[in-house]
């Protein structure tokens, strides 16, 4: 069964410097019958205004991982880590007994693009520790590649929970596949362009949970791009 979560039913907040769209409830979007899915828990997707961001602000017990779809984030955190996110690259922050980070937009011109994923982590009071890895878009080209994973498989950043996340970009009329082990689940959400995923339409903004699939056939219908997590 696929269950489709349409990108404009989303929660939506724009406050001028930050244009947000929340999948499931988060901050001030509630929503009971979409509180999460499986272990995973927030999808949002946020435009940053220019050189705004957001302050340094705590969290605990949870893998946070971001993914820039166009511009630049800036990330600065309690660890002592500072970096750029730019489009190709993933970051992973687990966030464990407390942490706090900043993210802000050091353009002066251009917006910044990204989607901030949290996932609940397999057990709580873990050292906090994060992780920056670059996944070039002639990896993802035609193909799933992963991108995230408990044993950071294949290259992978390493996320303390059973879940896999899959990263594609798919030209126009290109196929990909992907088997469902029994008892998995599976959510995809679509970053850019349209596809069908086992026939159904899907959109920019869209995003579907699945059970019950043995498999899922991914076809572009324009240029497209996709994450696939498949979960426990």
């Amino acid at each position: 069964m696929i269950t489709l979560r349409k990108g404009s039913e989303r929660g939506h907040f724009n406050h001028g410097w930050l244009d947000t769209y929340h999948t499931f409830s988060f901050d001030q979007y509630f929503d009971p019958d979409h509180m999460g899915f499986r272990e995973l828990r927030v999808i949002n997707e946020d435009r940053v205004a220019p050189d705004r961001g957001f302050p340094m602000h705590p969290h605990r017990d949870m893998e946070i991982i971001t993914v820039v779809l166009e511009g630049t984030l800036a990330h600065k955190d309690s660890m002592g880590n500072g970096s750029e996110i730019n489009p190709g690259d993933v970051q992973r922050m687990s966030a464990g007994t407390g942490v706090t980070h900043s993210e802000f937009n050091p353009s002066k011109t251009d917006p910044v693009h990204l989607l901030q994923i949290w996932i609940l982590p397999s057990r709580t009071g873990l050292k906090p520790s994060y992780e920056q890895k670059t996944f070039p878009a002639a990896k993802r080209e035609n193909r799933l590649q992963l991108i995230a994973s408990p044993e950071g498989a294949e290259g992978s950043v390493t996320i303390h929970q059973d879940a896999l996340l899959h990263s594609a970009v798919l030209d126009s009329g290109q196929k990909v596949e992907y088997e469902l082990l029994p008892d998995r689940h599976a959510w995809v959400q679509v970053a850019d362009g349209r596809l069908l995923v086992n026939g159904q339409p899907f959109s920019a903004g869209d995003g579907a949970a699945v059970s019950g699939e043995e498999r899922l056939d991914f076809e572009a219908l324009e240029d497209a791009s996709f994450l696939l997590f498949d979960l426990a």
